[in-house]
Protein backbone atom coordinates (compact mmCIF):
# COMPACT_ATOMS: atom_id res chain seq x y z
CA UNK A 1 0.00 0.00 0.00
CA UNK A 2 1.52 3.31 -0.58
CA UNK A 3 0.98 6.72 -2.38
CA UNK A 4 2.54 7.63 -5.74
CA UNK A 5 3.28 11.06 -6.40
CA UNK A 6 4.36 13.11 -9.59
CA UNK A 7 7.73 15.22 -8.76
CA UNK A 8 9.27 17.84 -10.64
CA UNK A 9 12.93 18.94 -9.71
CA UNK A 10 15.34 21.67 -10.01
CA UNK A 11 18.88 20.21 -9.21
CA UNK A 12 21.29 23.21 -7.90
CA UNK A 13 18.86 25.40 -6.04
CA UNK A 14 20.63 27.23 -2.86
CA UNK A 15 17.99 25.98 -0.85
CA UNK A 16 16.25 21.91 -0.88
CA UNK A 17 12.56 22.81 0.11
CA UNK A 18 8.85 22.42 -1.75
CA UNK A 19 8.05 25.17 -4.24
CA UNK A 20 4.45 24.45 -5.28
CA UNK A 21 2.31 22.14 -6.46
CA UNK A 22 0.94 22.40 -9.83
CA UNK A 23 -1.73 20.11 -11.96
CA UNK A 24 -0.56 17.37 -9.14
CA UNK A 25 2.94 18.08 -9.61
CA UNK A 26 4.81 19.34 -7.05
CA UNK A 27 8.06 21.37 -7.93
CA UNK A 28 11.21 20.86 -5.56
CA UNK A 29 14.21 22.64 -4.96
CA UNK A 30 17.38 20.46 -4.55
CA UNK A 31 21.16 21.89 -3.52
CA UNK A 32 22.40 18.80 -5.39
CA UNK A 33 23.41 18.52 -9.01
CA UNK A 34 22.25 15.52 -10.96
CA UNK A 35 25.53 13.84 -10.74
CA UNK A 36 25.94 10.51 -10.34
CA UNK A 37 22.67 10.09 -8.61
CA UNK A 38 23.29 12.80 -5.95
CA UNK A 39 19.94 14.67 -6.60
CA UNK A 40 17.91 11.49 -6.38
CA UNK A 41 19.50 10.42 -2.86
CA UNK A 42 19.14 14.33 -1.77
CA UNK A 43 15.15 14.24 -2.84
CA UNK A 44 14.83 11.00 -1.30
CA UNK A 45 16.30 12.32 2.01
CA UNK A 46 14.35 15.53 1.87
CA UNK A 47 10.86 13.36 1.16
CA UNK A 48 11.82 10.75 3.77
CA UNK A 49 12.31 13.53 5.99
CA UNK A 50 9.19 15.55 4.99
CA UNK A 51 6.93 12.33 6.04
CA UNK A 52 8.41 11.25 9.04
CA UNK A 53 9.36 7.99 6.97
CA UNK A 54 12.68 5.92 6.57
CA UNK A 55 14.41 6.53 3.25
CA UNK A 56 13.74 2.78 2.42
CA UNK A 57 9.87 3.47 2.23
CA UNK A 58 10.64 6.28 -0.68
CA UNK A 59 11.06 4.49 -4.28
CA UNK A 60 11.59 6.36 -7.57
CA UNK A 61 9.80 4.48 -9.93
CA UNK A 62 9.95 6.10 -12.61
CA UNK A 63 12.33 9.05 -14.35
CA UNK A 64 15.84 8.21 -12.43
CA UNK A 65 17.65 10.20 -15.17
CA UNK A 66 15.28 12.72 -15.57
CA UNK A 67 14.00 16.01 -14.07
CA UNK A 68 10.28 14.42 -13.85
CA UNK A 69 9.66 11.60 -11.88
CA UNK A 70 7.36 9.17 -10.34
CA UNK A 71 7.80 8.41 -6.62
CA UNK A 72 6.57 5.50 -4.42
CA UNK A 73 5.68 5.84 -0.43
CA UNK A 74 5.13 2.80 1.10
CA UNK A 75 3.13 3.64 3.88
CA UNK A 76 0.07 2.78 5.20
CA UNK A 77 -1.02 6.00 5.43
CA UNK A 78 -0.71 7.06 2.18
CA UNK A 79 -2.78 10.20 3.06
CA UNK A 80 -0.63 11.31 5.92
CA UNK A 81 2.47 10.96 4.37
CA UNK A 82 1.15 13.00 1.44
CA UNK A 83 -0.25 15.76 3.85
CA UNK A 84 3.03 15.99 5.22
CA UNK A 85 4.70 17.58 2.25
CA UNK A 86 2.08 20.57 2.29
CA UNK A 87 3.88 21.48 5.65
CA UNK A 88 6.87 23.70 6.29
Amino acid sequence: MGAVIQVKVLPRSSKTEIVGQTDGVYRIKLTAPPVDGKANKTLINFLAKKTGLPKGKIQIVSGEHSRNKTIRIHTASPLAAIKHLGED
